[in-house]
């Protein structure tokens, strides 16, 4: 494990997966379907922890393909304001499209429709991740939807033997999204055969559940991949707070209850809490907390990259906030 706690602590990653641009409806409580006016900004899982990485002091940089065109220009500019790495965008030409995603501040009945028509993202390619300097990095990090076509699935993979070989530790963030892939047997597969490659593995008790065939079998899928000497793997279950498994232990801690306006971008800011947390040296419990606390940060607020928290609005509201729930 002290490889890939001491390469977290450099506290600079590179991240492999998509950008997007977020439309949200305005104001809070405005139905996608009849609303007149939507913000926009940065949106996408990896896109997204990146900026998180960045907005807690990390520094992180993004490997995927972007459109040319004004929204894949949005994002590569959206990118840039949050400090995130740039340099290993791609921007391809032709019917390729980065994706948009269309949603709402509203729990009850809430709608989110992503665009995916010839995803640029899925575009990327062995030379695009062999360009990559790898010993400038930490830490490799990965979201799952990368691996559901080619020829993205490969190279990320080969982005893996890339890290491997420069000493990187990988994190997977499961991520699945069933409407990316070709099949649920084809994303189980390939989902699980990146997770044995990985070395800090965070996904719910649904992505636990779906690579081990059930969701009855996913605590024991997880404390399966945990077996391995040095992994950590982290069992999300949503208001039931997570277990962290780690060295043979299982850690178990709650959440921080907020009034959601919405439930997407939790475990993309859940992800850069913990490992800004980490980074600074906490302990693994902490750690978690302050994943789970961006995570709620991000619900109770429009968006998904201007939701994530700066180390000054994550202390404010870890010391005003109740919690966490003891799961």
């Amino acid at each position: 494990m002290s490889n890939l706690i001491d390469g977290i602590r450099k506290n600079s990653f590179v991240v492999f997966g998509r950008a997007g641009m977020d439309m949200f409806a305005d104001p809070v409580g405005a139905k996608a379907e009849t609303a007149e006016t939507f913000r926009s900004d940065l949106g996408g899982s990896s896109a997204n922890i990146c900026a998180g990485l960045c907005k807690l002091g990390a520094q992180s940089a993004l490997v995927t393909s972007v459109s040319d065109d004004a929204v894949g220009r949005f994002c590569t500019n959206r990118l840039n304001h949050y400090g995130v790495d740039t340099q290993y965008l791609k921007v391809l030409g032709g019917e390729y499209r980065i994706s948009l995603a269309v949603y709402e501040s509203v729990i009850e009945d809430f709608q989110l429709v992503i665009y995916r028509n010839n995803a640029v993202d899925f575009q990327v390619t062995n030379e695009d991740v062999d360009r990559v300097d790898y010993g400038a990095y930490g830490a490799m990090i990965t979201a799952g939807t990368v691996f559901a076509a080619e020829p993205s699935r490969g190279s990320t993979f080969r982005a893996f033997e890339n890290a491997r070989a420069a000493g990187l530790p990988v994190i997977f963030d499961i991520d699945y999204r069933p409407y990316s892939w070709p099949s649920p047997e084809v994303a189980a597969d390939v989902l699980s055969r990146a997770g044995a490659q990985s070395d800090l593995i965070v996904g719910n008790d649904e992505e636990f559940g779906f690579m081990a065939g059930g969701i009855e079998k996913g605590m024991d899928k997880a404390r399966e991949l945990a077996a391995k000497p040095g992994r950590i793997v982290i069992y999300k279950m949503g208001e039931q707070g997570a277990v962290t498994f780690a060295d043979g232990q299982e850690i178990r801690t709650g959440i921080y209850p907020v009034t959601a306006l919405k439930p997407n971008g939790a475990g993309d800011s859940f992800m850069a809490g913990l490992l800004a947390g980490i980074a600074e040296g906490r302990d693994l419990r902490d750690a978690v907390l302050r994943g789970s606390a961006c995570a709620s940060i991000v619900v109770s607020q429009p968006g998904c990259a201007p939701a994530m928290p700066t180390p000054a609005q994550l202390e404010a509201f870890l010391s005003s906030h109740p919690g966490p729930t003891h799961s």
